[in-house]
């Protein structure tokens, strides 16, 4: 499986492969989504050859970071699957920035959390979408909801309460569900300061304002020291395209939406072509 080059046409940016190349022995940084990227949205499902490109990649010395919309709830068992029981994480589209950690009570020390109030966001999105689910993060369990979400649609538990208790106090992460919504109410709520990023045309994630996968992804680089030009990043949707912007090296999988892509420095396989494989090989 090779990667395909994005030609000028389809993107400004011009970094190459090779430009990643770096002194031999240096580290890199690497950012991989999860859901459509390791492993099939919504499930633990990891083939064996990622499985061991990962190992690969993390035993020449790189740093691989998991960085997902995911909660961190929903993270940990896919760094588990790994074999990564050290290092860094980012969760809830970086709202949550943690590091897993031998030793200590769940595996896991919160590094960088940034929260909001809700309750704006929350209001807005009721009174032009009376229909819509709600859902708000609390890092490390689950989810406290206005009603339960099917399962296997958020990670962790689940507890119903009342609309008033979903602002109740600040979260790192809201959610929207509901027909249509991204449609219907993407402006608005960005329109409140909040960062709201799509996920389907029925779900809408809020996180705090300005930030993304990419602030959490910086901070890592520069607490780990590695270079600029020795980081990669590799997703398949909206919510990967600040990451891919900010590494040297932006990888999009082959099931990604155009959009995507042109965001890219490189197109690779599909999901079930395992595309993450020749990716994480040539680092």
């Amino acid at each position: 499986m090779q990667l395909e080059p994005l030609s000028a046409t389809r993107t400004t940016r011009t970094v190459t492969a090779r430009a990643v190349g770096g002194t031999l022995g240096e580290p890199a940084l690497v950012a991989l989504d999860i859901d459509g990227t390791i492993a099939t949205s919504g499930t633990l499902e990891i083939t064996e050859p990622v499985r061991e490109a990962v190992a690969r990649v993390r035993a020449a010395g790189n740093h691989v970071v998991l960085a997902s919309g995911r909660s961190l709830v929903g993270i940990l068992p896919i760094a588990d699957q790994l074999g990564i029981q050290t290092g860094w994480v980012v969760a809830s589209n970086g709202a949550v920035t943690a590091r897993l950690t031998l030793g200590v009570t769940g595996g896991y020390t919160l590094e960088d959390v940034r929260t909001f109030d809700p309750e704006p966001v929350l209001q807005r999105a009721l009174a032009l979408a009376p229909e819509v689910n709600l859902a708000v993060e609390e890092i490390g369990w689950g989810y406290r909801v206005l009603d339960r979400f099917a399962e296997g649609t958020v990670n962790g538990q689940q507890e119903v309460v009342p609309l008033a208790d979903l602002w109740s106090v600040p979260v790192t992460r809201a959610i929207v569900k509901g027909p249509d919504v991204a449609e219907k109410l993407l402006e608005p709520l960005r329109s409140l300061e909040a960062t709201a990023v799509p996920a389907g045309d029925h779900w809408i994630d809020v996180t705090p304002t300005s930030l993304s996968k990419a602030t959490s992804l910086e901070i890592i680089r520069r607490a780990l020291r590695v270079a600029e030009h020795r980081t990669i990043a590799v997703g398949d949707g909206v919510n990967d395209l600040e990451m891919m912007a900010w590494a040297s090296r932006g990888v999009a999988m082959g099931h990604s939406s155009d959009t995507v892509k042109a965001g890219a420095d490189e197109v690779t396989g599909t999901l079930d072509d395992d595309g993450l494989v020749p990716v994480l090989l040539s680092v």
